[in-house]
């Protein structure tokens, strides 16, 4: 916990959820506070603000009441390239993330999970075996509350927290004494100079600031997280996962010596130094081999925090999942509809399309950040009778695919891409919306795309 590091005012860009909590807490922390978005701001956020008296505008920026910030707290949507950020940037004014600044204001202990795929369910799953052993935890971060807000005014004793890389570049100071680190697959690289090391190198400061004293839980076989710990020499007491344990031995060693999670002969295993745990496997509430390196992660984070085995058996077998990810939503004459509208980048989709046996219609498409379609071509082009591409422009969709799966569609709207999803489909298919691309071309998030599936789903 610290002061205020003589800062006199704080200005906070974006008027959501992170820039609200922040706001508050800079008041409560007794700043001079201001917030500014270029947008509108949601009623009930304009309501906290309003109720706390702290000054705000929206629809533009003022720069003289912003550019006379002793720091900013800057949202993780709004780009390095927008033109205020350029001029704060210019001025040399600190620009920081919500939970940089609500981490200087808690002793909490910090459970803080990143990866380019996986981290909310993973994050959830985390926060649902903590609280179901009764510890004092808040969620917070992607999801969740802001851990501003919550520190402000709800404080807890531990936190799990979803960091997206946006997040992380703007952390500096903060530690997780727990971290986790799913994957690193190409994500996003509209916003780091279609530079995927620079995307990498985000991610891995999920790591920094963390002593001999803290946990590294990671994906032992991703090769990009391998280069990323001989590259930043991790502190941290090192906790590595897989799928199995081929010789029980990893370059990059846990405390014991070995993997800190696996399966074998059927069974969910985590090891650390005099403890074992394990479980059958298919016993696992979440299913397919993403969920299972999922469940690995926040076991082990579990037993690193000395949950009884008990509790961790119990939340992993009841655990609800997470809504848009691989979601359920009806079967029609005889064919499955699943929402993964949270599949956001390639390699979700590629998560999605593994784990589903059946034929399938594809709807994919939408804002596309700079992905390379590869990694889904043997998949896509193995498992789908049709792909319908869903998009205001699905010109690069068809330079990759056309001619490589033989019946594709486009569509302008959800409700036409169901339609030709219901006429295609047969009997024992399943049609899955996992788009790949960023929901706001034609949405106005992957929330929103996700239950404008499900509805028009639910009226066949």
């Amino acid at each position: 916990m610290s002061n205020t590091k003589g800062n006199n005012r704080i200005v906070i860009l974006g008027g959501g959820e992170s820039g609200a909590g922040a706001a508050i807490l800079a008041q409560k922390q007794g700043f001079d506070v201001f917030l500014s978005d270029s947008s509108v701001i949601k009623p009930e956020y304009r309501e906290m603000l309003e109720m706390h008296g702290i000054e705000w505008e929206a629809g533009g920026h003022t720069l003289e009441k912003i550019l006379n910030a002793d720091e900013v707290v800057k949202s993780p949507g709004i780009p390095d390239k927008a033109p205020v950020i350029q001029q704060i940037i210019s001025h040399n004014i600190h620009i920081i993330s919500e939970i940089e600044f609500a981490g200087r204001y808690t002793d909490a202990l910090m459970i803080c999970i990143t990866g380019s795929n996986g981290k909310t369910t993973t994050t959830m799953l985390t926060y649902h075996i903590l609280k179901e052993a009764g510890l004092d935890v808040g969620l917070a971060g992607n999801v969740g509350a802001s851990l501003a807000l919550q520190v402000a005014e709800t404080p807890h004793r531990y936190y799990v927290i979803e960091l997206s890389s946006f997040q992380l570049d703007n952390m500096f100071d903060f530690k997780a004494d727990i971290a986790i680190l799913l994957n690193i697959t190409p994500d996003h690289l509209d916003r780091y100079h279609y530079d995927f090391q620079e995307y990498a190198d985000a991610k891995m400061r999920i790591i920094q600031n963390q002593t001999s004293e803290d946990a590294f839980i990671f994906w032992n076989d991703d090769p990009t997280i391998r280069r990323g710990i001989e590259k930043f020499h991790p502190q941290a007491r090192l906790y590595p996962f897989a799928e199995t344990s081929i010789g029980g031995e990893t370059e990059t060693a846990s405390e014991g010596g070995g993997l800190a999670g696996y399966v074998s002969n059927g069974r969910f295993i985590i090891e650390l130094i005099n403890n074992k745990y394990t479980m059958e496997r298919e016993l696992l509430s979440l299913k397919g081999t993403h969920n299972l390196y999922n469940s690995l992660a926040a076991g082990i984070a579990a037993r690193v925090l000395d949950i009884h085995d008990d509790r961790i058996r119990a939340s992993l077998s009841d655990f609800a999942g997470v809504e848009h990810r691989l979601e359920m939503v009806a079967r029609v004459r005889g064919v499955d509809y699943i929402n993964d509208s949270k599949a956001t980048n390639v390699n979700s989709c590629w998560y999605a399309l593994q784990s589903i046996t059946t034929p399938l219609v594809l709807i994919l498409g939408g804002s596309d950040k700079g992905n390379d379609y590869t990694e889904i071509e043997n998949l896509a082009v193995k498992k789908a009778r049709a792909l319908i591409f869903l998009g205001i422009d699905n010109s690069k969709l068809h330079a990759f695919f056309d001619g490589k799966v033989a019946n594709i569609e486009d569509a302008r709207s959800m409700q036409e891409a169901v339609d030709k999803a219901y006429t295609i489909a047969l009997k024992g298919d399943s049609v899955l919306l996992s788009p790949c691309c960023a929901s706001f071309d034609l949405f106005n998030n992957y929330e929103d795309r996700g239950n404008q599936f499900k509805k028009c789903v639910r009226k066949l």
